[in-house]
């Protein structure tokens, strides 16, 4: 099947009242268009066309490597206007499914099972609802048979009291769309051109529409609203962590995790309260994770554990390590197995070796860091001198001693120990200690400055 999907992105969003396009404020850390274009991916070999207007140069460049065409609608006229827009671009002998940017959590299944259904005519996706107001009504003759959808404006009560809504989302033969697209009419009560006034034109064809009933209203439902946007997030997170604990996550507590991308997670992980994943994160078997931790593109091995108020960005933590309270792990970090990286240290671009220690209050930038090595509290690597950075080598089981400032390029061999509070500007050769300080005074009988009369 040749599939042409037409993605609507044109409006506003007046009620989100924004500078921002409606479509490209998040959902799970995603931007809604986002989450609908990478759906549509996944139904196969598709040409994707998103139909833009508020805010249109914004969102071409947000999508500007995805792949996808953009046409532009000047005048937000109505669903059939715009999709009118795209109809040069539809294929011959191609079905056309209709998406919109501000629905983001329709499921890849509905679609397909929405495709299969337009095979000699079109298919709409419906869902029943306790309270179906300002949803356009599915009206079934006697039969069952789908004969129209009306809009809430134009109803009477009998077709108010429909159940049964449309949900917008429909597939149909691109070459029926692209007959019945020029003679849709604008009178109505909003004097729009309604893209379901096709139904009635296929109806009065003899051509028969099938409407597919989705299961999950979350997957049907719009953003029009911060309000709405909001609702969905908390929707999203609670399916996500549903779906963690039906896999054998322990959850402190499933209302306090945000999942903002995607999270991997190996048997018998635990997860404590206000944890934030974004981008995509990995967690090894057994993996402990603190309360008020951020983890962000970065993969934990098994075993590892993060104490609370942690930062862990871009990073390789390898099997049985130590992260935390209050560390922040920056990109280009790896430590391997049994590292300890503790109470408010920071690291950025460092290899860490098995078993080393930095356990306090330090910063380890831009350094290769051998095995069994300890560093003190209050060092710092100097790897940045206001225009390049330099590296810092630290071999294997050497004694970096607290307050240490290890001016980089600068090497500290196997074995090495330098002495606490020392600034290391040259190189300490394998089992020698350095001592690098200011040599201490005492002075007796010293009388301190007293205030004058």
């Amino acid at each position: 099947m040749t599939i042409d999907v037409v993605i609507l992105a044109a409006g506003k969003g007046t009620r989100m009242h924004s500078d921002l396009p409606k479509v490209l404020h998040p959902i799970g850390g995603i931007p809604m268009l986002e989450r609908v274009i990478d759906t549509a991916m996944l139904l196969g070999e598709v040409q994707i066309t998103v139909v833009i207007g508020h805010g249109a140069e914004l969102v071409r460049e947000r999508f500007a490597n995805r792949g996808v065409r953009f046409v532009e609608q000047q005048e937000q006229l109505g669903t059939g206007h715009a999709v009118l827009q795209a109809a040069p671009h539809l294929r011959e002998g191609s079905t056309t499914l209709v998406l919109y940017g501000d629905v983001p959590l329709v499921k890849a299944g509905s679609l397909q099972s929405l495709l299969s259904a337009a095979d000699h005519g079109p298919a709409l996706l419906s869902i029943e609802m306790a309270n179906p107001a300002g949803y356009g009504r599915i009206v079934r003759d006697n039969s069952g048979r789908v004969q129209a959808i009306v809009e809430e404006k134009d109803a009477d009560a009998d077709t108010l009291a429909i159940r049964e809504v449309n949900t917008g989302i429909l597939a149909t033969p691109g070459d029926l769309l692209s007959r019945w697209l020029p003679d849709l009419s604008s009178e109505n009560a909003q004097g729009e051109y309604y893209l379901t006034d096709i139904v009635g034109r296929s109806v009065s064809e003899g051509i028969a529409v099938t409407a597919v009933l989705a299961s999950d209203p979350l997957e049907v439902a719009g953003v029009n609203s911060r309000a709405q946007q909001a609702q969905m997030e908390r929707a999203l997170q609670q399916s996500h962590a549903v779906s963690l604990m039906n896999a054998g996550v322990t959850l402190l507590d499933p209302m306090r995790v945000d999942i903002r991308g995607s999270l991997e997670c190996d048997t018998d992980v635990s997860i404590d309260i206000n944890c934030v994943f974004e981008g995509t994160v990995s967690l090894g078997k057994g993996v402990q994770i603190g309360p008020n931790c951020l983890l962000k593109n970065c993969r934990l091995a098994g075993g590892t554990r993060v104490e609370a108020n942690s930062i862990i960005e871009g990073a390789e933590i390898g099997e049985g390590c130590m992260v935390g309270p209050f560390a922040r792990i920056r990109p280009g970090t790896e430590l391997a197995g049994g590292a300890k990286v503790g109470n408010f240290v920071e690291t950025k671009k460092v290899k860490v070796g098995a078993g080393s220690k930095i356990n306090h209050l330090s910063y380890v930038g831009d350094a290769v860091v051998g095995d069994a090595v300890n560093i003190g509290a209050g060092t710092i690597t100097c790897n940045y001198d206001g225009v390049n950075k330099s590296l810092t080598e630290i071999g294997d089981k050497a004694f970096i001693g607290s307050n240490t400032a290890l001016i980089a390029p600068v090497i500290v061999g196997a074995g090495a120990t330098v002495g606490a509070g020392s600034t290391i500007t040259q190189e300490v050769a394998a089992e020698e200690l350095a001592v690098a300080r200011g040599r201490q005074r005492n002075i007796s009988g010293w009388q301190r400055p007293r205030k004058k009369n």
